[in-house]
């Protein structure tokens, strides 16, 4: 194996100090161009990359902030989910996962990573995320509060103590949830109005009062203050006000399928079902349509989130729309002032929300509230 190359090895082909090697890849705007120029061509000929731990040393930062986020693809840790094996160089042939699992299929998550992404490539910084997967996750939060400059995560992905634990080390940034008798930055949406105007709209819209509420985890704070419009919205119109969701799911599109194909078994079929999220919304109305129930002529359904393949359903699918990618991106924000001054007092963001209207409650064309 051929030996790393160093600064020191740079500076001494490039005929300077490493010190105007440091300048040169740090500052290059402040270096003479022929000194430069010679400096770049000794790092291009001897391939040497600039050490990140000599980096983060110098300027007491690691340049990147970490993204912890909950297990929503079901692999946990399973013992079919055997580490992949590799015999004679060559490739195995089957990677096996649950049944359940539909990959890519939360596209919430997804938008609030690209979000972060975005915001701290700006900012120059690097992203790394954890998943909250089984026995390992605490470990794993540990080790890496280690190595980044501050924590993004959502809403109960931690657990308290251990996030309090971490949050003595680097700041914490929380996504989708209120706070909490706690101390740290939060960064939300407008939930339960969201929800509360939806509902409003189904039911004033389009004379609706018999309506179920679909719901997620019974730990999401999110889900909470949506189910808190929900009743809120029914209670302002005079009907009656259910003491919990008429089911719960994961927010994934299997568990919505799941509980569609139940309310269609049972004959529990509302008038209107007002879904938690659009992953929920989506999977029911697989099952409904591929019942022969008409959407929105025999069931409106609605969602939440405002995904992409909310858009490309059919029906279209009627959601509130919630700035996913701004999450992320807010989060990014509120941490580096955080960081610029560790004084501030605990900060609460909360971004708008705008409920669109479309096939699947009878509005056509698409409209926004």
């Amino acid at each position: 194996m051929q030996k790393v190359p160093t600064v020191y090895d740079v500076a001494e082909l490039a005929g300077v100090s490493i010190a105007t090697v440091s300048r040169v890849l740090r500052k290059p705007h402040e270096v003479a161009d022929a000194t430069r120029d010679r400096v770049n061509a000794a790092v291009l000929d001897l391939g040497y990359v600039p050490s990140g731990s000599a980096r983060s040393l110098a300027a007491r930062r690691a340049g990147a902030i970490g993204l912890c986020l909950p297990d929503f693809d079901g692999i946990d840790d399973d013992p079919a989910l055997a580490p992949v094996t590799f015999s004679d160089g060559q490739v195995p042939t089957v990677l096996d996962f649950p049944e359940d699992v539909e990959l890519g299929d939360n596209l919430y998550i997804s938008e609030v990573m690209l979000g972060t992404e975005i915001e701290a490539w700006q900012h120059g910084l690097a992203v790394t995320i954890a998943v909250a997967r089984g026995s390992r996750g605490t470990d794993i939060f540990d080790n890496l509060a280690g190595r980044v400059d501050g924590i993004v995560t959502l809403a109960r992905t931690i657990p308290d103590q251990q996030l309090a634990h971490i949050a003595r080390r680097v700041p914490v940034v929380v996504l989708a949830g209120p706070r909490a008798g706690d101390e740290y930055d939060h960064i939300t949406t407008d939930n339960r109005e969201g929800m509360r105007v939806m509902t409003s709209h189904v039911v004033e819209a389009h004379g609706v009062t018999d309506l179920a509420f679909v719901g997620g985890p019974a730990d999401s704070p999110d889900d909470d203050a949506r189910f808190r419009g929900f009743c809120e919205a029914l209670r302002t119109a005079g009907l009656p006000v259910p003491s919990a969701p008429v089911a719960r799911g994961d927010y994934t599109r299997v568990q919505g399928r799941s509980i569609g194909r139940r309310l269609v078994a049972d004959g529990g079929v509302p008038r209107a079902l007002v879904c938690s999220n659009d992953q929920t919304a989506l999977g029911v109305l697989d099952v409904l349509t591929g019942a022969g129930i008409r959407v929105p002529q025999d069931v409106i359904v609605t969602g939440f989130d405002g995904i992409d393949a909310s858009e490309m359903s059919r029906p279209r699918l009627t959601t509130v729309y919630q700035p996913m990618r701004d999450l992320g991106r807010a989060a990014v924000d509120t941490l580096l002032h955080r960081l610029r001054d560790t004084q501030l007092p605990p900060q609460t963001r909360s971004l708008p929300v705008r409920v669109l209207l479309r096939d699947s409650c009878g509005c056509l064309p698409a409209q926004a509230a």
